[in-house]
């Protein structure tokens, strides 16, 4: 087996040289892939929008005293305004939305992405620029104002409905032909998005405004201990609230009795006193057979609401009552 000349190695390097140093000026000029979780970016939103709600829920507030009313005719300029106060304490200074950082995400400007040379996580990069974020504030602040109250007033002024104005027709299909286009981008966005988990919405795609983790370290900043128990407990009271309804609190009292701590009490309570309202009563009457005595409108709406209505005294059946000394009644 013989060696290589000198001349071929010389020769080889000239040429793979070349190539070495084209593949590696490529890699630098690339940057890292990374992968943003999709539902941290969802749930984002969803807390700027329950953040906005319980906002205006609290300056509703300060105006309950005002005129009814008065209030609902400014909803949308309302709404324009916590909105515009969010953006104002938040991406105008370069931090997050209250939902973004709860999901310890931020926004990065996706067009001025540092090379990989200098990358280490692949969240590095800079923030938004002054006119991203004065066209973000143009396009959630202004043109969500904007169409709310067009909308508003081409309902209010009946354009759909209008066959002698064809201007006012014509404007109502252009709305409508607009609102469907919207509706139709966003929804191809959103596709786009659970594919690429780049851009939730158009204005982030327009903007090239792309959500990044905050710290590389903590991928999420909410902890579901404090759902799960909302969840279990919002069960059990819907649960309870089914279930009251349809038992007999004076059975469940007799049940209860055995169990109970306060046994002296029970065993010298006042024969004299009626046993569902625990007052003295005020129309006397007895049930019968028991001759144990009751307020009128007490044992009177118990027996209406349960036929079988058992005493609240010895748990025997009341098949009538009797005014204290009168005639017996059904």
């Amino acid at each position: 087996m013989t060696l290589p000349s000198h001349d071929a190695w010389i020769h080889t390097s000239h040429t793979l040289l070349p190539r070495w140093k084209s593949l590696s000026l490529l890699s630098h000029q690339s940057t890292l892939p990374i992968s943003i979780s999709r539902v941290n970016q969802v749930d984002a939103a969803r807390l700027d929008v329950e953040m906005s709600a319980m906002l205006k829920e609290q300056l509703v507030k300060v105006f309950l005293l005002m005129k009814p009313g008065m209030l609902f005719q400014y909803e949308a300029e309302l709404d324009a305004f916590l909105e515009f106060l969010i953006w104002r304490f938040s991406i105008w200074v370069d931090k997050p939305t209250p939902g973004i950082a709860l999901m310890n995400l931020r926004y990065r400007d996706e067009r001025a992405v540092e090379p990989r040379d200098k990358v280490r996580t692949g969240l590095e990069g800079p923030g938004l620029t002054v006119a991203q974020k004065l066209w973000y504030c143009v396009a959630t602040v202004g043109g969500q104002y904007i169409w709310a109250r067009l909308q508003s007033f081409s309902a209010f002024r009946r354009w759909g409905d209008t066959e002698q104005r064809p201007l006012a027709r014509r404007l109502w299909i252009l709305i409508q032909r607009i609102e469907g286009i919207y509706r139709a981008a966003s929804f191809g966005n959103l596709l786009i998005f659970l594919c690429t988990g780049r851009y939730r919405n158009l204005i982030e795609r327009a903007l090239r405004a792309r959500l990044v983790y905050g710290s590389p370290n903590m991928n999420r900043a909410v902890s579901f201990e404090y759902m799960n128990r909302q969840l279990v407990w919002n069960e059990f009271s819907e649960m309870l609230l089914l279930l009251l309804p349809l038992l007999n609190s004076s059975s469940v009292k007799n049940l209860l009795r055995p169990f109970s701590k306060d046994k002296s009490s029970g065993s010298a309570e006042d024969g004299t006193a009626c046993p569902i309202c625990q007052a003295t009563p005020t129309i006397p009457y007895v049930a019968l057979p028991c001759q144990h005595r009751y307020c009128y409108y007490c044992l009177r709406t118990r027996c209406a609401a349960a036929p079988s209505f058992r005493c609240s005294r010895c748990s025997e059946p009341v098949v009538a009552m009797q005014r204290l000394g009168g005639v017996p009644t059904e």
